[in-house]
């Protein structure tokens, strides 16, 4: 009996918890939806620039976490707990983006996206992240090839 209590318990978490896993999303899929969220032109940016950072922070996956030392870094932008998010282990957080790092794990990226906007705004473009200035500073076209229609051109 309590093995058939213990793996309902199971399946009730597993089915109430939707979306709380982690995704790893596929290129094409990740510039469509950056693209749809406003981030062509962003910042002086193309989506281009946003994926190729997504790629090098993350591997384009949700779920990953980045441990500094002192502080880490979560989710598909790689969100640093000591400014950006508060994730209870980061002493003197300043959780600008008035969030828990955790909501930043999840398949759910509008979050995220509200903070890497935020994060973009303030310093009026990429730099705070240390992938886009090593790997994504030449042609970034490549991370969107073949995404979209050619006559959208270039701007994106």
């Amino acid at each position: 009996m309590k093995t058939v209590l213990f793996l309902g318990l199971v399946l009730f978490a597993a089915l109430a918890l939707p979306g709380a896993e982690g995704k790893v999303f596929e290129r094409c899929e990740l510039a469509r939806l950056l693209r749809q969220r406003g981030f062509s032109g962003f910042v002086g940016r193309k989506v281009a620039d946003w994926v190729c950072l997504a790629y090098h922070e993350s591997g384009y996956r949700t779920d990953a976490v980045h441990d500094n030392g002192s502080s880490r870094d979560y989710g598909i932008f790689q969100i640093n707990s000591l400014y950006w998010c508060d994730d209870g282990k980061t002493p003197g957080t300043k959780n600008a983006c008035r969030i828990s790092c955790s909501r930043l794990l999840d398949d759910d990226i509008e979050d995220d996206i509200r903070c890497a906007k935020m994060i973009a705004q303030e310093a009026r473009g990429l730099t705070p992240w240390v992938a886009w200035n090593r790997y994504c500073q030449g042609d970034v076209d490549p991370y969107v090839q073949g995404c979209w229609h050619r006559d959208l051109g270039n701007v994106l």
